[in-house]
């Protein structure tokens, strides 16, 4: 007599097998990716790829712009405006734009840099009442020699707080040179942005032109998924930043924060690093608050635990989840691989590049599987 087959094991085993060998195969991407980066460290090519990356900074930011603002001239253009007039307006309005939010934001950020340099002895000594008081309450326990580690956090304070308040107008000015410096870069950027854009349609299909006549149209299918993918991703991400800066600059005005637009402008260009940024951002304006009193510090707590709460629940889900498709484990991983080799740069760009690799493996994977099943076809027959 047959025995039946339990099916249900059957398909728990299968299920189990499955979910092993996605772990697997996720660990074995990050081997390889952990193996490839020490690669490019121990070779030094990173140094190259960024000399390279110098030389042509005007050619790769006329190709950001351009690839930024196509949509938008492609908009212009289903509406009967020709390509030269959509390009033209696009610029009108991207210039005038940034010409309105740096006129009207950096004098106010100049002014609140001064006034919180000019505040930082009196946070060092408010900082140090604190801790005066805190080790006074723990003196009393035995074992614990608070007096030595009270002397060696004020040294630190004391070093830190002397340095920041001396080189923190050099930073501020240096940071300004660079700017200054790199500001005919941009312009050369800009203008090469401009021709680009003017025949940026064109340049998908000049670039298929490289690929074999059989190999196109994967090609532009894999082409189309990376750019739609770090589009939404991008233009999520400023527009997060952009809500993020605007709530917390209301928000620290109303609390009477000290530096209320230079802190939010913090919050929100940390914002941009999945998970750690927020804490990044908030610690400054944490450590300002409480210097200035209790009210204010714990004001400031609430508001940015509100406000993280509201983005980590609805707009980062939307950013992360929607158009990366990446499990958490994963962009954790890759902020402390590209955090490691390159710091908070490398955690900010580690989310998209990780996730144009998962687009191209799965790609490749879907190719393989195809080529697999026709093989069995034949096979069969």
């Amino acid at each position: 007599m047959k025995k039946r087959i339990d099916t249900k094991s059957v398909n728990e085993i299968l299920l189990l097998t499955k979910s092993i060998l996605q772990v697997l195969l996720v660990l074995a991407v990050i081997l390889i990716s952990w193996v490839s980066i020490m690669i490019i460290d121990r070779l030094h090519i990173w140094n190259i790829f960024m000399t390279i990356i110098n030389i042509l900074a005007p050619l790769f930011i006329g190709l950001l712009i351009a690839w930024l603002l196509d949509p938008f001239v492609n908009y212009l253009r289903k509406h009967k405006i020709k390509r030269f007039l959509g390009v033209l307006l696009s610029y009108i309005l991207m210039i005038g734009a940034l010409s309105l939010l740096i006129g009207s934001i950096l004098p106010i950020l100049y002014e609140q840099i001064v006034d919180l340099v000019e505040s930082i002895p009196s946070t060092l000594a408010t900082l140090e009442g604190w801790l005066n008081n805190f080790f006074s309450s723990i003196d009393r326990i035995d074992g614990i020699d608070a007096e030595s580690i009270k002397e060696s956090i004020f040294a630190s304070v004391e070093t830190y707080g002397k340095g920041l308040y001396e080189n923190l107008p050099g930073y501020i000015f240096g940071i300004g040179s660079s700017i200054l410096s790199g500001a005919g870069t941009i312009v050369v950027g800009m203008v090469i942005g401009f021709f680009l854009l003017l025949s940026f349609e064109d340049v998908g299909d000049t670039l298929l032109e490289i690929f074999p006549d059989n190999m196109r149209k994967d090609a532009k299918k894999l082409g189309d998924s990376i750019n739609g993918s770090l589009r939404k991703y991008i233009v999520g991400v400023v527009i997060d930043a952009f809500l993020i800066f605007v709530v917390c600059s209301i928000a620290f005005i109303l609390v009477g924060l000290r530096a209320p637009l230079l802190f939010a402008l913090f919050c929100a260009v940390t914002n941009v690093i999945p998970f750690v940024g927020p804490y990044i951002g908030a610690v400054p304006a944490l450590i300002v608050g409480f210097s200035m009193g209790p009210n204010v510090g714990l004001l400031t707590l609430i508001a940015i635990a509100l406000i993280q709460f509201f983005e980590g629940n609805f707009i980062q889900d939307v950013i992360m989840a929607k158009t990366t498709k990446l499990h958490p484990v994963v962009i954790i991983i890759g902020l402390l691989v590209f955090g490691h080799f390159w710091g908070i740069i490398g955690m900010a760009v580690s989310t998209p590049v990780i996730a144009v690799f998962k687009i191209l493996f799965e790609f490749v994977m879907e190719k393989y599987q195809e080529k697999k099943k026709i093989i069995e076809e034949e096979l069969d027959e």
